[in-house]
């Protein structure tokens, strides 16, 4: 799926960055222009800013394509209390927590760590990662919660998550499996869930869940 990610060494952080993920929002650029010009070869200079201020910018990039390591290989970054998923209007799906991603049944690992963007139009050429193909395919979804699945959290806080685990069906949804946040693109908590199928074919008409559609759409996907 992805290629090696490229490595950008500082004398106090490496900054690794894997265009495979990236989706464009910008929050690298914007933040420390003096760090991430891509203008500039190589695009990433670790030593321009304070090493907290590149690792604060770094934990803003919301798919994962940016992480930052210190110079002996001990990576610093820590999920949020509670795992969440934010239902970008007309965009992808916003992963935050300790994150698993894994294809079928056999679980065959296919990324971790703290923040994800998944593909939720169905467009996207590097399924199950977002490519911004939902701005060209005009997807419309609001994101908002669709009818409340059966297996639902109690109100209120969740408890500290324990790792959500993401598993990517042939053909079909995406399966979470773990406590988790649904918020929506303001970031206002809109529900709490243990676990969901979620749509990855556009199609559903009870978005953000799966309901089957993507069998009378045809969507192929691995």
């Amino acid at each position: 799926m992805s290629s090696q990610p490229l490595e950008y060494k500082g004398l106090t952080l490496t900054v690794s960055f894997d265009g495979e993920r990236c989706i464009h929002a910008g929050e690298c650029v914007k933040g420390l222009p003096k760090v991430f010009d891509a203008a500039r070869s190589p695009w990433v200079d670790p030593d321009a800013a304070s090493a907290t201020a590149v690792m604060g910018v770094v934990e803003r990039c919301p798919s994962g394509a940016l992480q930052y390591r210190f110079g002996n290989g001990a990576k610093s970054e820590r999920p949020p209390r509670a795992a969440s998923v934010t239902l970008l209007p007309r965009g992808p799906l916003q992963l935050r927590g300790e994150l698993r991603l894994s294809r079928g049944a056999d679980g065959a690992p296919i990324a971790a760590g703290t923040r994800l963007a998944l593909c939720r139009c169905g467009h996207s050429a590097r399924k199950p990662f977002c490519d911004g193909a939902h701005a060209r395919a005009g997807f419309d979804d609001p994101g908002l919660l669709g009818e409340t699945p059966p297996a639902k959290a109690p109100p209120g806080v969740l408890p500290a998550a324990p790792v959500l685990q993401v598993q990517v069906r042939p053909d079909g949804p995406l399966k979470l499996g773990g406590e988790f946040h649904f918020l929506d693109g303001a970031g206002r908590l809109l529900g709490a869930c243990r676990e969901a199928a979620l749509c990855r074919c556009g199609a559903s008409r009870n978005k953000p869940y799966c309901d089957g559609s993507h069998r009378e759409a045809g969507f192929e996907a691995d």
